[in-house]
Parts: structure tokens; sequence; C-alpha cells
């Protein structure tokens, strides 16, 4: 018999950028936080960071800041292209040419 798996209430973030489809491969989001572009409740994050529902991401790249809401973590591994939107809410979006026109 197989011992049950427990879903843990908190997930690594480059696991979590990866599953989300919010980074396109886990080692692109190590080296983002490496890079100091990943932020989580508004602090400069690791790539170990352990993340919840609830936390905040920040992504910043050259040509745009987005925020995002972690609304739940992924039950499985593997997560489905159609169900990786409902992992976060996007909560806000600065291009720096929107800076420039205000």
């Amino acid at each position: 018999m197989r011992p049950a798996i427990l879903i843990s209430a908190n997930m690594r973030l480059d696991l979590f950028l990866k599953s989300s489809r919010l980074v396109i491969r886990r080692s692109v989001a190590k080296e983002m936080c490496d890079a100091g572009m990943i932020f989580v409740n508004g602090q400069a994050a690791r790539s170990s960071k352990e993340i919840k529902p609830g936390d905040e991401i920040e992504i910043r790249r050259r040509d745009d800041q987005r925020l995002y809401r972690i609304e739940k973590l992924p039950e499985t591994k593997q997560t489905s292209k159609a169900d990786a939107p409902a992992l976060t809410t996007l909560v806000s979006e600065t291009r720096p040419e929107d800076d420039l026109l205000s």
C-alpha cells in the first residue's frame, strides 16, 4: 500500500512560477530571482522562498512590471495550460511608456 501524499501549504517560488506558467522554465525563474527581478510581498525573493496563497508576486522585466496575487497552489506537480490561470490573479500591470504619458 502506498503512503498518502501530503499536499504542503507552501511551495517553492521557482516551482510555482513554472507551474503557473508565469515563467517558462524553472531555471529561468531561478535566473530572474538571482537578477533581482522577482519580488514577493515587496521584498526581493530567492528561488527557494516558500510561498503560500495570498502572497503577492511582482515580476519586473525591462519592458513591464506585473503584480500577481496567488489564489491557490497547484495540487500536482504538473499543471495543465487550462488550469494555470486559476492559480493567480493579475493585480496590476505597469509599462514604462505608461509613466511617460502621464
